[in-house]
């Protein structure tokens, strides 16, 4: 279990450090964190990118000089790619770099991430971020407390903040994002994180509440195939004595 420092609302350190979630073991899959920041560049991509072949280009309907006697190049078309004004060969066409990843590697990258972070003493547990109105002020003050003021830096919210969300916008290597919201790439591109306790508490919360209800389906499952091999043996059948007799497997 990993411990990171803990910080008050006003960005005072406490004596005792934070223990994270039993989730935060400090395991750190570089394969998983590769692929996801890989995905998310390429969905970043609109792939709107286009160039004209031959066919599409206007104009050179006609040879520009007859085939032979000139003692030039023969050339069918003044659209052709070795012309300039031509036509491009194997130029870039409107696609989709859209990739796809399955849910256990996301979350595998996310936590790898957070792991990565908690490992190199760059992320700070903070109680609440007890902000009544949008401060840019305030926000630099917190951050500056946390010598944190030249850092890239990725706050993570419980809920959704406006006046936390507000307070950094006009900061440049400040983001705000929600704990639940924010990605493996987001992670990893922060010099340090600023996580809200209660943020933590309520992943905490919501993994034992999916494990409790996987454990339901499981026992769920097993009950509805032990039924149906007690449906599948030999029922007991009649001899000729008219007494039943009792399959040998039964």
């Amino acid at each position: 279990m990993l411990k990171v420092p803990h910080v008050s609302s006003t960005g005072a350190r406490r004596k005792t450090k934070f223990s994270l979630p039993e989730t935060y073991d400090g395991a750190v899959h570089e394969g998983a964190l590769y692929h996801a920041v890989r995905a998310y560049l390429s969905n970043q991509r609109q792939g709107t990118h286009s160039t004209k072949t031959r066919a599409e280009v206007t104009g050179g309907g006609r040879k520009p000089w007859r085939q032979k006697g000139t003692g030039r190049a023969r050339q069918g078309t003044i659209r052709a790619a070795q012309w300039r004004g031509g036509g491009i060969v194997f130029g870039p066409k409107p696609r989709s770099y859209r990739i796809e990843l399955p849910r256990k590697v996301r979350r595998l990258a996310k936590q790898s991430a957070l792991n990565a972070r908690a490992k190199d003493d760059a992320l700070f547990v903070i109680e609440s971020l007890a902000f009544e109105e949008p401060k840019t002020r305030q926000m630099v003050d917190l951050l500056a407390k946390l010598g944190l003021a030249d850092q890239k830096v990725l706050v993570l919210t419980d809920q959704n903040r406006p006046e936390v969300f507000l307070s950094a916008r006009n900061l440049a290597r400040v983001r705000v994002l929600q704990y639940a919201h924010a990605s493996t790439y987001q992670i990893m591109w922060a010099d340090a994180l600023v996580v809200e306790e209660a943020a933590l508490g309520a992943e905490a919360t919501k993994r034992e509440i999916v494990s409790a209800a996987r454990a339901k389906r499981v026992e769920k499952a097993a009950v509805v195939a032990a039924k149906k091999t007690a449906a599948k043996a030999k029922p007991a059948r009649a001899t000729r004595t008219g007494k039943r007799k009792v399959a040998d497997d039964a």
